[in-house]
């Protein structure tokens, strides 16, 4: 019961801090901090200690990223190997290569030339270099989606970040870009915003984005009969960027818990061992 009245006390201190400080910006006209609205909690598949991937989600994160993202978005730590780890065969995973092609080279004849790709490829970039993105983007290059969900992770404030611990919470990347993707919206009154830019309240650096709401419902046709809404859409994406960032996230997961237990094991063993032990030395002064 203390521990309980002293978790309360400090959670009620928190966020009274909080909010003396957000009344205290805003009077003084200091710059809020971003994003404006704190990212969705969403349910995973891979949250928790015994998380694992849906692979049909994965596939279709793969589809959306395909036919929307990818003429923007690179993904260049990604080999086309690593798609038989969400449920390719090796034969669709070739085929899939060969459909892109490589430049290579220099030939015996020193010029680069293009073949099709190979499952040790990676995907190559829609743009031949970060200067010609940002030409094409308003002077703003798109990130590359192979870390994406690691690197765009807001922090969460204390005292959530110390449940966090316990909780093994670790999602909040795939949280913010689901975010991100749902909530484009119209400014608020007495907000401007940037000319080509798009308001977001969700954005990390600021609450207009230059990119522009590139889902919208029906825009990409799922042969499994999912939902073809932004809402799946974003969940999917985030889901496969998550999966891109991390791929051996389950594996690590699976191992940390076998960890946990072989620790929790040995810790009673060394008890006992120590019990018994201390135990001969008792019996030994008690006859001494």
């Amino acid at each position: 019961m203390k521990l309980r009245s002293i978790l309360k006390a400090v959670t009620g201190l928190a966020f009274a801090v909080g909010l003396v400080g957000t009344s205290f910006a805003a009077e003084e006209g200091e710059t809020p901090h971003y994003p404006l609205k704190h990212p969705r909690h969403v349910h995973w598949s891979f949250a928790g200690p015994f998380g694992h991937w849906d692979i049909p989600q994965l596939q279709r994160g793969l589809q959306v990223y395909l036919e929307v993202c990818a003429a923007c978005h690179s993904l260049e730590y990604i080999a086309f190997r690593n798609l038989g780890d969400i449920g390719y065969s090796p034969e669709e995973v070739k085929s899939f290569a060969e459909t892109y092609e490589i430049e290579d080279g220099p030939n015996a004849d020193g010029e680069m030339y293009f073949r099709p790709g190979f499952p040790s490829d990676r995907f190559p970039s829609p743009f031949p270099n970060p200067e010609a993105a940002a030409a094409a983007n308003n002077g703003a290059a798109p990130p590359d989606f192979s870390l994406l969900a690691k690197a765009r992770a807001p922090t969460r404030g204390f005292p959530t970040f110390v449940f966090d611990i316990f909780t093994m919470y670790a999602e909040n990347g795939p949280d913010y870009i689901y975010s991100l993707l749902t909530g484009y919206e119209d400014p608020p009154a007495g907000v401007e915003v940037p000319e080509g830019a798009h308001y977001n309240p969700y954005f990390i650096s600021g609450s207009a984005i230059a990119m522009a709401n590139p889902l919208s419902d029906g825009i990409v046709t799922y042969e499994d009969g999912s939902p073809e809404t932004i809402d799946q859409y974003s969940r999917d994406i985030s889901a496969f960027m998550m999966w891109a960032a991390e791929p051996h996230l389950v594996e690590r997961k699976a191992m940390g818990f076998n960890v946990m237990i072989f620790l929790a094991v040995f810790a009673i063993l060394l008890y006992l061992t120590k019990k018994r032990i201390w135990a001969e030395f008792k019996r030994k002064e008690k006859e001494a």
